[in-house]
């Protein structure tokens, strides 16, 4: 029996995979795991840690995840070990999207409580004169503390509270319970209103 310790990336089809494979493999350096892209179920029920991918449309993405077989072993595995959701990976982890059907939008996981929201920025000025763009496309600082997050989740060792990520995106997350917030970054948000979380 191996001892080799697994994250699973997740192949649904859906999914920008070299990149989030490569990603977490730098990550994994010297860790003792060995990161394995597969479409294979019993593969993520297997491994210790799992990565959800998402690239494109929710709808798209949810379908993608129903389709392959894999969605019972996702769910599984966010309720016996540690997962992340990378991009659309991580808006399908709630409730709901807005991105969808009008009036209706699609269902997520369900994992964590609250929706998925598109950016409402028609007109709206930013500090520097430029109008804001949706989708937006650029940096943003990003805060791992605050009113919202009065501890820095562990995901953040070794990175600076206010880095500077990259985005691209038209919806952002917003969780009902702020405990689920490890970090905010502020794109057009009006003072008490809400950020890409």
């Amino acid at each position: 029996m191996s001892n080799v310790k697994r994250v699973a990336v997740v192949d649904y089809g859906s999914g920008n995979l070299r990149s989030v494979s490569q990603a977490v493999q730098h990550v994994a350096q010297g860790s003792g795991y060995e990161v394995v892209v597969t479409s294979n179920a019993q593969d993520v029920l297997n491994a210790e840690r799992v990565v959800l991918p998402g690239q494109g449309a929710m709808p798209d993405c949810m379908r993608a995840l129903a389709e392959s077989g894999l969605q019972d072993a996702v769910l599984h595995a966010a309720a016996n070990k540690p997962l992340f959701g990378v991009c659309v990976g991580m808006q399908m982890l709630l409730d709901r999207s807005h991105e969808g059907p009008a009036g209706v939008g699609t269902p997520g996981l369900g994992l964590i409580a609250g929706d998925v929201v598109k950016f409402e920025l028609a007109g709206r000025i930013q500090p520097d004169g430029s109008r804001y763009k949706v989708p937006q496309m650029g940096w943003n600082q990003v805060y791992q503390s605050g009113a919202n997050t009065p501890q820095a989740h562990p995901v953040w060792a070794g990175v600076p509270d206010g880095a500077y990520f990259y985005f691209v995106h038209s919806f952002y997350a917003r969780p009902s319970d702020a405990r689920h917030i490890a970090g905010e970054a502020d794109y057009g948000a009006l003072y008490g209103g809400d950020c890409t979380r």
